[in-house]
């Protein structure tokens, strides 16, 4: 059985990011000022409520519920989303899924190391 690719091989090739969630995975690709992360996950699971710079982001595939400042929204493929910065906001994944995440903050994640 071919090895599952997740994202295009540029993208794969892209360090893993040092992320405290089971389940949650992500390349990271680091800019001046800012990142940018394509999050992988098997769902079901939950992103617990936190607080950080600002962040839009793109659904790519799955399903999830995002509450932020306690308003929840379906987001599925093709769906942005913008969190303002300092909002407090959670997760709950409810299918596998992949998006491509954009902080506007320089070290919101770390590479992981090996």
């Amino acid at each position: 059985m071919a090895e599952k690719i997740l994202f295009p091989e540029m993208i794969e090739k892209l360090p893993d990011i040092d992320i405290p969630f089971p389940n949650v995975t992500g390349k990271l690709f680091q800019g001046p000022g800012m990142q940018a992360v394509f999050f992988i996950t098997e769902g079901p699971g939950e992103i617990p409520p936190h607080h950080h710079q600002a962040q839009w982001g793109v659904m790519l595939e799955g399903e999830a519920e995002l509450t932020v400042n306690g308003k929840t929204q379906i987001i599925r493929q093709g769906d942005s989303y913008h969190i303002p910065a300092g909002s407090v906001h959670s997760i709950r994944i409810l299918s596998p899924m992949k998006a491509l995440d954009f902080f506007n903050e320089p070290s919101r994640y770390n590479p992981k190391t090996q």
